[in-house]
């Protein structure tokens, strides 16, 4: 009899897990995943160090006013020529005797003088490179100045930088004076100038 309860109450003990089990609700799991956060590493600036401060200025003393007692008026007598007579003024400052074409003066200018003949001047100069310093094999490089007018003429013209040789200086300036240049402007009107020219003299090869 006893056999008889211990396996019924098994059975009832079963049966009643087994209700259990089946009405009871279905469980889930949580989810209980993570990440790694990554770290970059910064590099900080140089700490700079701050100046202090500059000084307060100091303020400049109070000025302090002279106290001067003037005994007379100051006035300017009036100018009269009865005291300055006209006779006796000083004389005017002297002005230079040299006009314009005398001495290299710049000139304001818009437009340079031109050459017009390049090839003829060529011409000029080799007709009057002095034969004997040709044959020799002499030659040199002779810087000028000239005076252009107002029509483009060679009026005056002066060595600047010789060559070393006074026959080519001279042939120099012979050449020049046969030059025939445009001249030069100032906005729309000739005006005569001084130009610096070099003029070479060179034996040919061959």
């Amino acid at each position: 009899r006893c056999t008889c309860w211990f396996w019924g109450s098994m059975i009832l003990a079963t049966a009643i897990h087994f209700t259990v089990f089946s009405f009871f609700p279905t469980l889930t799991a949580a989810d209980f995943r993570f990440g790694v956060t990554e770290f970059a590493a910064i590099e900080l600036p140089p700490e700079v160090e701050i100046p202090p401060p500059p000084e307060q200025i100091q303020r400049p003393a109070v000025p302090v006013v002279a106290e001067a007692a003037l005994e007379e008026d100051i006035t300017i007598a009036p100018t009269t020529f009865e005291e300055n007579p006209v006779d006796k003024l000083p004389p005017p400052p002297a002005t230079s005797s040299l006009g314009l074409a005398e001495q290299p003066t710049f000139t304001p200018y818009t437009v340079a003088p031109e050459l017009k003949n390049p090839d003829r001047a060529t011409e000029i100069v080799r007709d009057l490179y002095p034969k004997l310093l040709r044959d020799a094999g002499i030659g040199g490089r002779v810087v000028v100045w000239a005076f252009i007018d107002e029509h483009g003429t060679v009026k005056n013209c002066q060595v600047h930088e010789g060559s070393g040789f006074d026959k080519l200086d001279r042939a120099a300036l012979k050449a020049l004076a046969q030059f025939s240049f445009t001249p030069a402007l100032n906005h729309d009107r000739h005006v005569p100038v001084w130009i610096q020219l070099p003029i070479s003299f060179q034996v040919a090869d061959g």
